[in-house]
């Protein structure tokens, strides 16, 4: 293994250096740095020096700050210069510099992106030359013609016309990550120099780039971050509190949403970046010292990137890394062992929109203090990508900080400016490259069949695909197309290659296409929808609706992120790959505003009839109408010349104008009819629902309230301290929803953190105005506590229903919730945010309501459920150890063993069960039966995972088998209430839409779950 990876990244090297040696790149040939003909701030400069703690910590580039009599330095909204300590601007100081700059300067001009989920607003910031700036919208049209080479009819020739008359576009944004503080006074002086310094190597920027700065992307965390920095200036020598909330919903994972697209700020700087159609997308962070540049990465590289991209990264990277290490800065270096496997990172956006995706990781101190660091063994030591590491030991300080971010980005716009025309020449090839797809690599298309039974979840993914700018057409009429036939699995524990949704794809067996195959033909009806690969932005659909394959045995071993993402079986919905070209002749028509699903009443009458398909519309039509009256069939029935699903709406109480509004805005057919059907049904409530969350993080539960807000359904958010000091939750809610915490030890929800040191305070103040409103406490460090445990029990004993999901159905587990539940440990199972396939065990369950079988979930090493009948049961079968069907003794294996020296006796039967099933109780344990679980009482299994052969849908599974046919989600009744057990997450990076319903049929039918129920006879 060892050999293999020093090979690789050996082979790595000399294809960076040959790439380097072979291309029409030029190295900069002005030398960095001041000219001495250009006056400089005296003042300014002394104290970058001074904040500075050694001379190696800055550059040429930075080790000075040119003077202006017309343009203000950073210091006129900062009070120092940038990077002194102790000083941690908010948004509005950053923003009123950026348009003071604006004001007193041709050179710069200000752009509003768009609010946040808060309100505040997002910035974009150009800074050019005088005349680029003024014809900023004629270059912008250019860059337009080659991001869509259609419009020039993929003409070479004329695309080199226009690559001559333009400059590049290269987009930097900054503090994503709230704690990471350093980026907006690096950005706010790197502005300053753009458009003052009349040094050459700064004019031959200005002059031949456009650069355009995003300061701050999650402008909600800066300024809760900035509010931390400022109570601890205020309480010296104390504990602060750590920055439970950044965004609204999100913490650290707002940098995995470039292709869900679920948070504001990302896509504010999605539609900056194709809107300006910028080569670069270049994202700070300041988590490694002193410099990593991520640009070159780790293997495996994203499966759908254009090649050209990946020599694009060593050009960029290694140069970047060798004019630094001239200057003598230690600690910068570029390879490292980040996979750059997953597209979900911010920077990605510009990686699959034809672009050049990068990122730093600087060295940050969580604030503006100056303090001496002392880095880890793994941090210092040098490796072959890393022969000038970091100081085991340093004095550090923002400015440091600040002076290598502004020297690596310095580097990379001198060298971007000086081969502005071979970028641009790539970006014209890339965007072409993506529009010869189909006759290339393929596939021809993604078809949407116009017959999906979940036409709703099939809009919400087509309209993400319009937000990413992807274009959607749709078929007039119907159309046929050649597929590969089906094939058996390859590999173990794995499907067989299949399109998401409904399995009928290309057949690929990851050999590069090069297998011959039989083929055969499908018919797609009229209205289907189709996403051409014929597109400049193709790439990033591939890379969405694909399937995606990681090798248990590939040489990267750690996996940075997910492994799979694959949003067509994520969703539920149906989505076929089809390789043959001719798709692209059949009769269609570009879509021209939003997909949206056709939704209306038809018939007469005045009850309502909803087919339950599981699309997430039917959520928000229940609580919009929440005094209405609902139920919900308990079997399939026909009624107005249609067939309904088990769970389908039976509406009363509402005005039909009222609901032909509702269902044309939520792509709904409703059916109005004079009668009730003849079916027995049960009322479904607009229940009231609470998540709770703790004070450790509120980072994965954050993704339930996104969804929660989106689909419009209703609940207070409350804290673990919240619960501890209610006895009478029932009173409130008929719903408690635990989603993950990101805490593997249970014990951990119960206690909080360590009541060491002073109170850590959340909440709105004058010192602190930013914090509070999501929710506040005077203490975060208390947990649940066992008050809060005894209050959630009774809580489920009186009625309500506990969701639980991932690490808290451990919490469950553990605590009492789910008798005849227990948690089984891995040994060798590894699930690294893939895809798998359920099957179905109980749908006349209401938790199953609208779903079919192999429904695809998202798991991460999820909890593996057992199943006992007895209290305290571990489950399992009783059995001799693994791989052993007897034990010891005389005869075949299948022969039964024999005592010597008596008659043999006849053997009762062995009670057997399924993986996801609890053994059967003997009559023994039925004697006495005080831990026996009464059959009204037993876990109900609704969903298992599928046998490990049919198992991995997309990602990574190794030993598979451990949790193939385990129990996935389980409805553990709890005297009069319900504990609901998910080993999958429902809710995950707004990626998972197809499993939402389970949560949601949960809450609808939350004092029904018992409908349905076989028990067992003992």
């Amino acid at each position: 293994m060892i050999k293999k990876s020093f090979a690789f990244c050996f082979a790595l090297l000399v294809c960076c250096l040959a790439s380097l040696t072979a291309s029409a790149q030029t190295a900069v040939q002005i030398k960095p740095g001041r000219d001495p003909k250009v006056a400089i701030d005296e003042e300014y400069t002394k104290k970058i020096r001074e904040y500075t703690t050694e001379t190696f910590f800055n550059s040429p580039l930075t080790d000075y700050l040119p003077a202006s009599s017309k343009v203000s330095t950073p210091k006129a909204v900062l009070g120092d210069v940038a990077g002194a300590p102790g000083i941690l601007p908010y948004s509005s100081e950053v923003y009123r510099y950026m348009r003071m700059l604006e004001r007193e300067s041709p050179r710069v001009k200000v752009y509003s992106i768009g609010k946040t989920e808060e309100g505040r607003e997002m910035i974009a910031v150009a800074v050019s030359s005088e005349a680029n700036i003024a014809k900023i919208e004629e270059n912008r049209a250019r860059l337009q013609k080659l991001a869509d080479p259609r419009v020039i009819n993929l003409n070479d020739d004329e695309a080199e016309k226009i690559i001559a008359d333009t400059v590049p576009v290269y987009y930097i944004t900054g503090t994503i990550h709230s704690p990471e503080t350093g980026s907006p006074t690096a950005l706010m002086e790197l502005a300053y120099r753009l458009a003052v310094d009349e040094s050459p190597y700064i004019k031959q920027i200005r002059d031949n780039l456009v650069t355009l700065i995003t300061p701050i992307v999650e402008v909600d965390g800066r300024d809760r971050q900035v509010d931390v920095y400022k109570w601890h200036l205020a309480n010296p020598g104390k504990n602060w509190p750590g920055m439970i909330y950044w965004g609204k919903y999100v913490a650290h994972d707002n940098n995995r949403d470039a292709m869900s697209l679920s948070l504001q700020l990302t896509r504010n700087v999605l539609n900056t970046f194709i809107g300006w159609k910028a080569q670069v997308l270049h994202d700070l962070h300041e988590s490694v010292p002193y410099l990593y540049d991520n640009t070159v990465g780790d293997q495996p590289y994203n499966a759908w990137i254009d090649p050209i991209l990946a020599d694009e990264w060593h050009l960029i990277g290694w140069y970047n890394v060798g004019e630094m290490t001239k200057f003598g800065m230690p600690g910068v270096f570029t390879h490292g062992n980040f996979d750059t496997w997953s597209p979900s990172y911010l920077m990605f956006i510009a990686a699959s929109h034809n672009g050049i995706s990068r990122l730093y990781e600087t060295f940050g101190n969580g604030g503006a203090d100056t303090v001496e660091r002392t880095l880890s063994p793994s941090e210092y030591s040098r490796t072959w990508y890393k022969q000038n590491p970091p100081l085991p030991k340093a004095k550090w300080s923002q400015r440091n900080n600040n002076n290598y971010q502004q020297t690596g980005l310095l580097i990379s716009l001198a060298h971007f400016a000086t081969n502005g025309k071979y970028f641009l020449r790539n970006f014209y090839t890339k965007s072409k490259n993506s529009i010869l797809k189909p006759k290339t690599a393929g596939p021809a298309a993604y078809v949407f069949p116009g017959d999906d039974p979940r036409p709703g979840g099939q809009a919400e993914l087509l309209r993400l695909l319009q937000m990413q700018g992807c274009e959607v057409h749709r078929a007039t009429a119907e159309f046929t197309v050649t597929m590969p036939a089906k094939k058996k699995p390859m590999r173990p524990a794995a499907v067989e290659t299949r399109a998401s949704g409904d399995g009928n794809g290309d057949g690929g067996n990851g050999n590069g296409g090069q297998e011959k195959k039989e083929t055969s033909t499908r018919a797609f009806p009229a209205g289907s929808y189709i996403v051409r690969m014929d597109q400049p932005y193709s790439r990033i659909a591939d890379m969405m609706l694909d399937l995606q394959y990681w090798a248990p045995n590939d040489p990267q071993r750690n996996i940075y992120d997910d492994t799979a993402w694959t949003f067509g079986e994520l969703g539920n919905a149906q989505v076929v790959r089809v390789m043959d070209v001719k798709a692209l002749d059949a009769p269609m028509e570009k879509v021209s505003g939003e997909v949206k699903a056709s939704g209306d009443v038809n018939g007469g009458g005045s009850v309502f009839l909803v087919n339950h398909n599981a699309d997430n519309a039917l959520v928000t039509l229940r609580y919009r109408f929440k005094d209405a009256q609902f139920e919900a069939a308990e079997e399939p029935f026909e009624a107005a010349g249609t067939k309904f699903n088990r769970g389908s709406f039976v509406i009363r109480g509402v005005k039909e104008n009222d609901l032909n509004r509702a269902a044309a805005e939520l792509g709904l057919k409703i059916y109005a009819t004079g009668n009730m059907p003849s079916v027995k049904t049960h009322p479904i409530k607009a229940a009231r629902v609470a998540i709770m969350h703790t004070w450790l993080s509120a980072q994965d539960e954050g993704w339930w309230r996104l969804e929660f807000d989106r689909y419009k359904v209703p609940y207070d958010y409350i804290s673990t301290q919240d619960v501890a000091k209610n006895g009478a939750l029932n009173a409130k809610y008929d719903v408690i929803i635990f989603a993950p915490v990101g805490r593997s030890n249970p014990h951990q929800i119960v206690s909080g953190m360590p009541m060491f040191g002073n109170p850590l305070p959340w909440r709105k103040t004058e010192l602190t105005p930013n914090l509070g409103g999501t929710d506040e406490t005077d203490d975060m460090r208390p947990g649940l506590d066992w008050s809060g445990v005894q209050n959630l029990q009774n809580f489920a004993r009186r009625g309500g229903l506990l969701i639980t999901a991932s690490d808290t159905t451990n919490f469950a587990a553990t605590f009492g919730f789910a008798p005849g539940v227990s948690i089984a440990s891995s040994q060798r199972l590894r699930v690294t945010g893939s895809v798998l396939r359920s099957k179905m065990v109980d749908a006349a369950s209401p938790v199953a309501y609208g779903y079919n079988d192999k429904l695809a979930i998202f798991c991460a090493n999820g909890p593996i459920f057992n199943l006992s009948n007895t209290v305290g049961g571990r489950g399992g079968r009783r059995s001799p150890a693994e791989g052993s069907e007897r034990f010891t003794g005389r005869g075949a294996p299948d022969d039964p063993d024999t005592p010597q020296n008596r008659p043999p006796a006849e053997l009762p039967e062995e009670a057997n069960a399924e993986a996801w099933e609890a053994t059967p109780l003997t009559d023994e344990q039925l004697r006495n039966g005080v831990f026996v679980i009464p059959p009204p009482a037993r876990p109900r299994v609704i969903l298992r995972y599928a046998d490990a052969r049919e198992l991995l849908v997309s990602g990574l599974l190794e030993a598979g088998n451990e949790i193939a046919q385990h129990a996935a989600v389980i409805d553990v009744p709890y005297e009069q209430g319900h504990v609901l057990l998910f080993s999958n997450n429902p809710f995950w990076r707004a990626e998972t839409q197809g499993s939402y319903f389970l949560v949601f049929n949960a809450i609808l039918n939350f004092d029904n779950l018992n409908v349905g129920r076989k028990l067992a006879e003992k």
